[in-house]
């Protein structure tokens, strides 16, 4: 009789303690959700980034920082220097950040030695004066950038999509020995042999000099939808509170996007990348959206014209955002250039 009262005491006991942990469980759930709901209607903008968190630990991508004196730059990479291919440093373009290669580098190999900089004044990267915010002044900055990290200690692959183009240009120009090749995505910085619309708009506000909305730094829904247009050719179908998140996230920033954008498309840096052609000397790719709105894709034939045995890609049904519209297009580009170059290293070796 005592052995089956134990018993009983045990068993009641453990189900008990399963039951607590049962409602444990379900409480902490029930949190999650709670917070998920909440964040969802009031913090889109956090949601977001939280999300973009998931997305680089699930790519591997890990977030550090480095430093050149004082100035501090954030970054993302994966992987090791030191691999069958060179390392790939990419470059964002105007008012985005290191998250912007998220897509593209998720269809980049696993052992690819990949690093994502958040340029000048953006995201996690220090903000300074408008010194660093011209083209020049972003070269040099990302020149120690290279330093910092140590990829100045053999030659790698620089990739930059539109702002982040021109400066990938400059750098290339300003820098040669540094790098063994270089792709220009939609790059910025050229004299285009047809003008957009966006191109036209922008010499009427320089023009008129009369302040006016700045079609790339949007401060309401509708001008946030207006940017989605002309940077897509296929523009992403975004939930409204994801698109209250993005532009929650970018308003606390566009006093600044407006001091970069003034740098980048004054007399001294507007023209940077087609001043800097002729100094060009690796082998470069050029990837560009066929229906780009706001630098025109004849730009291309500027770029195979000025740099030899230039290899250009011209993507259909893509517009501006090339890593956002066609990631793993881009990505299968990037990677068989570089694998190309590579057997054209090593084809050479064995000739001499």
């Amino acid at each position: 009789m005592e052995d089956s009262l134990h018993w009983l005491a045990t068993s009641t006991g453990q189900t008990c303690a399963e039951m607590e942990l049962l409602m444990l469980s379900g409480g902490v759930l029930l949190v999650l959700v709670l917070s998920l709901f909440l964040a969802y209607w009031f913090w889109p903008g956090a949601l977001l980034k939280a999300y973009n968190w998931y997305w680089r630990w699930r790519l591997g991508l890990v977030v550090r920082f480095s430093y050149s004196g004082s100035y501090r730059f954030c970054y993302s990479s994966r992987g090791t220097p030191g691999g069958a291919t060179p390392s790939i440093l990419l470059l964002h373009g105007f008012s985005a950040n290191k998250d912007m290669w998220l897509p593209l580098v998720t269809h980049l190999p696993r052992n690819q030695h990949v690093v994502c900089v958040d340029m000048p004044g953006h995201e996690g990267t220090s903000r300074t004066g408008v010194e660093d915010y011209s083209i020049q002044g972003q070269v040099f900055r990302i020149h120690q950038f290279v330093r910092s990290v140590g990829l100045d200690q053999r030659p790698f692959h620089l990739a930059g999509a539109s702002m982040g183009g021109n400066v990938a240009g400059v750098y290339a120009a300003t820098y040669p020995t540094q790098l063994s090749s270089l792709t220009l995505i939609c790059p910025a910085g050229l004299v285009y042999p047809k003008e957009t619309k966006f191109i036209n708009h922008l010499r009427n506000m320089e023009q008129s000099q009369q302040e006016q909305q700045i079609p790339l730094i949007p401060s309401t829904i509708q001008e946030l939808e207006d940017m989605l247009a002309l940077c897509c050719y296929n523009r992403p179908n975004l939930p409204r509170q994801a698109m209250k998140g993005l532009l929650s996230n970018r308003i606390p920033n566009n006093n600044f996007y407006k001091e970069v954008f003034k740098e980048i498309v004054g007399e001294k840096s507007r023209h940077s990348l087609q001043d800097s052609l002729h100094l060009i000397t690796a082998p470069a790719q050029v990837i560009w959206g066929k229906e780009d709105q706001v630098v025109h894709v004849s730009g291309a034939t500027v770029l195979q014209e000025a740099l030899p045995n230039c290899q250009v890609d011209v993507l259909e049904n893509c517009g501006h955002s090339v890593a956002l519209e066609r990631p793993r297009k881009a990505a299968q580009l990037l990677a068989g250039f570089l694998s190309a170059q590579e057997v054209g290293r090593d084809d050479a070796k064995k000739r001499s």
